[in-house]
This record gives structure tokens, C-alpha cells and sequence, in this order.
């Protein structure tokens, strides 16, 4: 493949944009596919290049490129009305009505412009509905470039993961690893009568799609109920995507206290929301005392492109094929590295996918886990499938992103930038891209 022009791009955009990008995790090496337009499932760079699309605006994008007439319609029609009003609109009370009614924890919500934006304003109203400062987070779980979350370390020291964020931030965060239940117990009974809420992704998506072990969430809850916090899903990543209309919390059976919501909700535009019970989303004004606001939360075009997406989802079939298509593709990689590369580990659910280059040994692959790690005990890779985000850190990262992307870009199938970011299925895509990635892997394994 000719990148002769993403090339030239990239050299105009260092001049201009810090490391030549608007989000870190675009910057791939040794520069990234500037996109001219999507197609479907599939994306066409400044090159000309036609690539299947596995990125999908990282999550956003449940229909694909291609949005169907019904959402194009919505959004041109709301577009031709005017930009914005900083005004409520019905559109806005129209998909809080449609969220409400399917999501099993919701009965309110308050729109905002982004996931971070959501997980801001979620940690301080469990903050403000407490009284209390801690928050405790899943390491290798991503809640937003927020201060109270971009937190490393452990319980016993938390520190900032980024300059700029003052040691006073990290005091009030208590990182645990995901999957542990002896630590959370012993972080509760230390601090139980401090901490305002639990937030954790469902599944750690941006940490490949680690699976919760079974009783692990339901586990949170009760900890949670007995120590009067706030159990926190951030459904930023699997909200309309795992588990259908009623999201991961549906699928995995556990309700939680707050949910926060983006990428799907607004249907490929910026959009955010905090979901949770009337009791508790009434302390935010002007209805209560904790204040959040923005001048472009509930934006006309987002909420119509966001409830069309998913009116039509619901009415079209949608989640059936993609999780189908997402079967068939963790299906095929993990049949693929059982026989070539068996030490690897494939994860993910539903729609959402990954192949871990995981360093234990080789074992052969069981039936239980046949598409995908499910976190089954009686699996035999159980102890050796990862089950918190340092598993996932730990694997050969170098080589998945110096050798496996860009030998896979070259073969026109685009993945997500790292080895953490779990890739996307997408109503547009077809048997035939399944197909056609899977002979990728085959060929990158031979």
C-alpha cells in the first residue's frame, strides 16, 4: 500500500497539533491512517487505501459508516432547523424517555457532551449524595481524562498516572484490581465508612475486554449496600453495545446505583449521560445542590442521531448480527492461535473483540472458551486467562503493535491502536469481512 499522503499529512499536523494528533491513543506507529471517508464497514484513507474497519470511532459507531435513511433523515432535518439554541428541546426528552424505558437501573438522566464529562459528573454526585471523598477504581479501567480517575498504584498508594495532577487528587482515589474480591473486601473494611462509590467498567474494555469471574459484580453490590456507596457502571464502552437495549448491566444481571453512558447514545456524535434513580439525579441542579451544566449538553443533533440509532437497532435486528458476527470472528481467532499460536488468548463478548498476545504457556484451547474467554472455572485456561488490566499490560505489547497492526493494516484490515483497546463489529459489516479478516490472521500466523 501507497501512504505517501497520510505521511505528508502527518509531518503538516506535528507542526500544529502536539504529537500531530487530538487524541493520544491516535498516534500509531509510525504515523496513522488519516481517514477521507468511511464506506460501510469499511474506511478509505488520503491514499486511496480501503480498509475493513474494526476501529468504528472506538465504539461509537454500532451501524457502521453508513447511517441508514431513517437516522440520516433525523439528523439533516434537526441540522436544517439550526446548529444549537441552549434551549431544552423534545428531541433530548424523547431519548431520556427511550433510555429510561429499557435500561433496568435508570429512571432519570442528565445529558452531557462526552464519557469523561459523564464520569466527572457521576464521581461528584456520589460524592455530593454520600458525603463522602473516596472513589474506589479498577486498575487498568479508563473512566476519562479526569483528575479523580487517571490515578496508578494500589490501595495503600495511589498515585497520579499523568503530570499535572496534584498527589491531593490521588488521595481521594483507591485503585484495586479487577476481579479481586479479597482486595475490595479489605478496602472496605479500612475505608467502608469513606467511600462514595465503586466505578468500574462492566467488562475492562480498555483493557482488551477482560470478563468479570463469576459473582464478581454482584459481589461490588453487596459490598456496596452494606457499606451505603454507590455502585458506579461505566458504560461509556458497553452501553447499547453489550447486553442490547438493556446494556452489560442487563446481560450480567447486576444493578447499579448510576450508570454513565456515551459513544452509542449519541450515534457517532458528541454526546454523554449520567443515568440512575430519580432519588439520586435530583441532586443535580437546578433540581439540587451539586452543579453540573454545559452549554452544549443535550445538543439537538446528537440526541436525534442518538435516538434514531437506536430506535433503529431495536426495530432492525441489530444486535443479533453483530453478535453473531462477533461470534463467528472470536470463533475463528481462537481456532486460528489454538493450532498456531496457542499461548494467546482471545477476548471479548457480543460485539467487541481481541486477541491478546498473553505470554503463559501453551495449553490447548477447551471447548468452554471456543469464542472467546468467558472466566468459566472449569475451563483449562482459566488460571492462565487474563483477569485484571496488569495481565493485559503484561502481554507482548511490542509485538502486537510493531509487527501484528501494521502487518494487519497492510492487509487492509484496520484494528484499534494498541493492544488495550478492544475492537468493534458493526451492523455494516458482512460475512465476507469476517472471512476476509480471518485469512489475515491466518496469514500473519503462518
Amino acid at each position: 500500500m501507497n501512504h505517501d499522503s497520510s505521511r505528508d499529512l502527518y509531518d503538516r499536523a506535528l507542526s500544529v497539533l502536539p504529537g500531530g494528533v487530538n487524541s493520544s491513543v491516535r498516534a500509531t506507529r509510525p504515523y496513522p491512517a488519516f481517514i477521507e471517508r468511511g464506506d460501510g464497514g469499511h474506511v478509505i484513507d488520503a491514499d486511496g487505501n480501503r480498509y475493513i474497519d474494526y476501529v468504528m470511532g472506538y465504539g461509537p459507531l454500532l451501524l457502521g459508516h453508513d447511517l441508514p435513511e431513517s437516522v440520516r433523515a433525523a439528523v439533516q432535518s434537526t441540522m436544517s432547523d439550526g446548529p444549537m439554541y441552549g434551549a431544552p428541546t423534545e428531541i433530548e426528552v424523547e431519548l431520556a424517555e427511550f433510555v429510561a424505558r429499557h435500561v433496568p437501573s435508570v429512571e432519570m438522566l442528565r445529558f452531557v457532551n462526552s464519557g469523561t464529562e459523564a464520569t466527572v459528573s457521576a464521581v461528584r454526585l456520589a460524592r455530593g449524595y454520600t458525603g463522602r471523598e473516596k472513589i474506589v477504581v479498577m486498575q487498568g479501567g479508563y473512566h476519562g481524562a479526569q483528575e479523580s480517575t487517571l490515578v496508578a498504584g494500589d490501595s495503600a498508594n495511589p498515585r497520579p498516572s499523568s503530570p499535572g495532577i496534584p498527589q491531593s487528587f490521588a488521595e481521594h482515589t483507591i485503585p484495586v484490581p479487577f476481579n479481586d474480591m479479597e482486595t475490595i473486601e479489605d478496602v472496605f473494611a479500612t475505608h467502608g465508612e469513606d467511600i462514595a462509590g465503586v466505578l468500574t467498567e462492566p467488562l475492562l474494555g480498555n483493557t482488551a475486554g477482560v470478563m468479570p469471574i463469576e459473582g464478581y459484580h454482584e459481589h461490588l453490590r453487596d459490598l456496596c449496600d452494606d457499606h451505603g456507596a454507590l455502585l458506579i457502571f461505566d458504560e461509556v464502552m458497553t452501553g447499547f453495545r453489550v447486553g442490547g437495549l438493556q446494556c452489560a448491566q442487563g446481560k450480567f444481571g447486576v444493578t447499579p446505583d448510576l450508570t454513565t453512558f456515551a459513544k452509542i447514545i449519541g450515534g457517532g456524535f458528541p454526546a454523554g449521560a449520567v443515568g440512575g434513580p430519580a432519588e439520586i439525579l435530583e441532586l443535580f441542579t437546578p433540581a439540587g445542590d451539586v452543579f453540573q451544566s454545559g452549554t452544549f449538553s443535550g445538543h439537538p443533533v446528537a440526541m436525534a442521531a442518538g435516538l434514531e440509532t437506536l430506535r433503529y437497532a431495536a426495530e432492525n435486528d441489530v444486535y443479533d448480527h453483530v453478535n453473531q458476527l462477533g461470534e463467528e470472528l472470536r470463533g475463528g481467532i481462537t481456532d486460528i492461535v489454538a493450532e498456531r499460536a496457542p499461548g494467546y488468548t482471545v477476548l471479548g463478548t457480543d460485539s467487541m473483540f481481541k486477541l491478546v498476545f498473553t505470554r503463559a504457556g501453551s495449553t490447548d484451547v477447551s471447548e468452554t472458551c471456543g469464542a472467546g474467554c468467558r472466566q468459566t472455572p472449569d475451563c483449562e485456561r482459566f488460571a492462565r486467562c487474563p483477569k485484571t488490566g496488569a495481565d493485559v499490560e503484561n502481554a507482548e505489547t511490542d509485538r502486537w503493535e510493531r509487527l501484528f497492526r501494521p502487518e494487519m493494516k497492510e492487509q487492509g484490515i484496520l484494528l484499534t491502536a494498541n493492544q488495550l483497546e478492544s475492537g468493534f463489529v458493526s451492523d455494516a459489516h458482512t460475512d465476507e469481512d469476517i472471512e476476509e479478516t480471518l485469512e489475515a490472521y491466518k496469514e500473519f500466523f503462518e
